[in-house]
């Protein structure tokens, strides 16, 4: 069976726990709700990157409060590239899947639709 990766990212306001959280369950949500056939089973290993400036939380912890404690989960840190969006959270998810990689939707949410705007549009 293909892994595909499934992308996504979303803004973030201020660097604060629970906001960092939040967003992270939008996201995943989102993206569930994009792919329907997605279940956790089903996903290989999940990367969350944040910009240097959110600090607070690991997102991962979303993650599993939303029961994805068996899936494995890392966080990092993106690269500070100058004049990048600030305060994003970016995932990278794969999936076992059969579905071909046109038939995946990806997430860009709140300030990050400026990130990808060629997959915003095909959402």
């Amino acid at each position: 069976m293909p892994v595909r990766g499934i992308r996504g990212a979303i803004s973030i306001e201020e660097d604060q726990p629970e906001l960092i959280l939040e967003a992270t369950r939008e996201l995943l949500e989102a993206i569930l709700q994009a792919n329907p056939s997605l279940t956790p089973d089903e996903i290989a290993s999940i990367t969350f990157t944040l910009t240097p400036d959110l600090r607070s939380v690991h997102p991962a912890l979303a993650a599993r409060q939303m029961g994805w404690g068996q899936v494995p989960l890392l966080c990092g840190l993106e690269i500070a590239v100058p004049d990048s969006l600030p305060k994003v959270l970016r995932v990278l998810i794969h999936w076992n899947t059969d579905l071909s990689q046109s038939d995946i939707r990806h997430m860009y949410l709140r300030r990050a639709i400026t990130l990808r705007p060629d997959l915003v549009s095909s959402n």
